[in-house]
């Protein structure tokens, strides 16, 4: 019985860490293929992909004649920010993560199990800032008038929304900024659709470099070096 049960332990201990490469290896070599490799852009608007090393955030004009931010995303619901900050950073990602987690010292392995299942909810997380820096984890994209319209629609239809057709706020005390606050998102976070998903959805949807699929940051970033 013991040597029954320590083979079938064995033969699952391998599939799972096959599987698990697996996902890891294809995760890799999907973020190493291009889309819209060379696109044709009027540079007509400012954007920005922003990342922490780890997470990825798409920001674009506080206001713009396209959409002024402000007015659905609006700065007092944030703890400081207010008209002097031009730039507005947003990210989709798991609700419990982002409000739980603040540092990854936080982390607690149930948080990590239901975000990478797809059973829980997810939030954006928009944050002000006054000036954008670009460097290896800040990176300025120049599109044009359409293309920003249909990366606004991406973003826009990625909130959920209360009848009157505004954002829903998230009653929360966590901050990670002076200038941030989360709201409801459409969608659950998975091993498969991960914050950095997200962002290079955006960017496909407004044609722009990205990736065919991706987990990670680090193959969006590396398309504009």
């Amino acid at each position: 019985m013991n040597k029954r049960f320590l083979k079938y332990a064995g033969r699952f201990t391998f599939i799972f860490i096959a599987l698990i490469a697996f996902y890891f290896l294809m995760a890799f070599g999907l973020s190493r293929i291009t889309v819209n490799a060379k696109p044709k852009n009027k540079p007509e608007v400012t954007i920005y992909i922003l990342s922490n090393g780890i997470h990825t955030d798409i920001v674009m004009p506080a206001t713009n004649p396209a959409i002024d931010w402000t007015k659905k995303i609006p700065y007092s619901n944030t703890l400081e920010a207010d008209s002097t900050y031009q730039y507005l950073a947003i990210g989709w990602g798991d609700k419990k993560f982002y409000l739980e987690t603040p540092a990854f010292s936080d982390l607690k392995l149930v948080t990590a199990l239901r975000a990478i299942s797809g059973l829980s909810t997810s939030a954006m997380h928009a944050t002000y800032y006054q000036y954008m820096i670009e460097d290896e984890q800040c990176k300025k994209v120049m599109i044009s008038h359409v293309q920003y319209q249909k990366l606004i629609r991406y973003v826009s239809n990625s909130f959920q929304t209360d009848a009157a057709g505004d954002f829903i706020k998230i009653k929360t005390n966590t901050h990670y900024d002076i200038g941030d606050a989360f709201y409801e998102a459409k969608g659950s976070y998975s091993m498969f659709k991960t914050c950095n998903t997200w962002t290079n959805a955006a960017l496909k949807r407004c044609g722009q470099r990205s990736c065919l699929w991706t987990i990670f940051d680090t193959g969006i970033l590396e398309k504009y070096n």
